[in-house]
């Protein structure tokens, strides 16, 4: 069993290694995710669209996917 959480995007970074190709750029951003006011730095290598402010689902450090706000769906 996988256990992954939601937290929210406050901060993008990019940090290329020394000499990495240019056309690479989106493998290395890094988020700071806030959950529930504990901060940590993920990989967003797997969520290239993610935004400030955006809700992801976070595993062992590589956030997986953006979280859809379905608040007022089907009302």
């Amino acid at each position: 069993m996988c256990l992954a959480i939601t937290g929210e995007l406050i901060a993008i970074e990019e940090r290329p290694p020394a000499g990495a190709p240019a056309d690479d750029a989106a493998l290395w951003r890094v988020g700071l995710v806030s959950f529930a006011g504990v901060q940590r730095e993920v990989s967003l290598a797997c969520v290239p669209a993610a935004r400030l402010g955006d809700q992801l689902l976070v595993h062992v450090g590589f956030a997986l996917g953006v979280v859809e706000d379905t608040a007022g769906v089907g009302r």
